[in-house]
């Protein structure tokens, strides 16, 4: 995709101060081949049979930061997951770009070999707007889990730079995100299962986001509010009951696809 909204949001100083990229490498990265590019995820299949997990990590992260425990939590509680990577970071080739790289989605989906009725989608974080993208464009997914979530990604622009400085007025910078990343349009647009998770007293994005894609979202949905830990220690300060909902919500998929088959 390409427009007037993209070339905005890909502007080379939103870029320079937005992404936190770095790399890295890992035994058995799981290649997914883009136009200039490839994305180093990793692919850990459990059983055809199994739901699959497309988790897109956060910002000052890398796929690496989730090999170990989190995937063999993840995997043990019985769901495929493929580790998705943004251009630039781990293993991956090229650069990112906030709205660029929301055609990857597709990519990532399609080399998963995975009907979208059995995928679940997680973000976390920056992750969030690679999730919901992959929620309204596969709205017949199994279900979707969103932590630490943006409801209002202009939020956290403002924060990097002026619209100015991209050559844009206040109006056309809105305006770009809006046509991009419109979270609420795109929660609203899934008819899967929904968990949103997100700790009281984050630090960076307040949990009023969190209430708010809880809101837009359609039945089932969760919204759990940790009342322990901040932005970045969401999972380790509340590990048992974090991977205690999620393996719920893996359960409860696995219950809708029984009902449904």
């Amino acid at each position: 995709m390409s427009s007037m909204a993209d070339k905005l949001l890909d502007h080379p100083i939103l870029t320079s101060r937005y992404f936190y990229p770095w790399p890295n490498r890992f035994e058995e990265p799981f290649f997914v081949e883009g136009k200039d590019y490839r994305l180093g995820c990793r692919y850990y299949r459990v059983s055809d049979d199994a739901p699959t997990i497309i988790h897109f990590h956060g910002n000052g992260e890398t796929v690496e930061d989730y090999l170990g425990e989190f995937e063999e939590r993840i995997t043990g509680l019985g769901a495929n997951l493929l580790l998705a990577e943004y251009r630039g970071y781990g293993m991956s080739s090229g650069a990112p770009a906030l709205a660029a790289m929301l055609d990857d989605v597709e990519l990532i989906v399609s080399a998963s070999g995975v009907p979208a009725e059995r995928i679940i989608f997680f973000g976390r974080s920056l992750g969030s707007l690679y999730a919901l993208h992959a929620a309204a464009c596969y709205p017949r997914a199994a279900g979707l889990i969103i932590e630490s979530g943006l409801a209002d990604p202009l939020e956290r622009i403002l924060v990097r730079i002026e619209p100015r400085e991209v050559g844009a007025t206040s109006e056309a910078l809105r305006a770009a995100v809006e046509r991009c990343f419109n979270q609420r349009n795109k929660i609203a647009s899934f008819t899967g299962r929904v968990l949103v998770m997100h700790t009281r007293n984050d630090d960076l994005v307040a949990v009023s986001h969190a209430e708010r894609l809880h809101d837009w979202a359609n039945d089932p949905k969760q919204l759990l509010v940790f009342e322990r830990g901040d932005h970045n220690t969401i999972m380790s300060v509340n590990l048992e009951p974090y991977f205690a909902a999620v393996g719920e919500f893996i359960q409860s998929v696995k219950q809708d696809q029984k009902e449904f088959a």
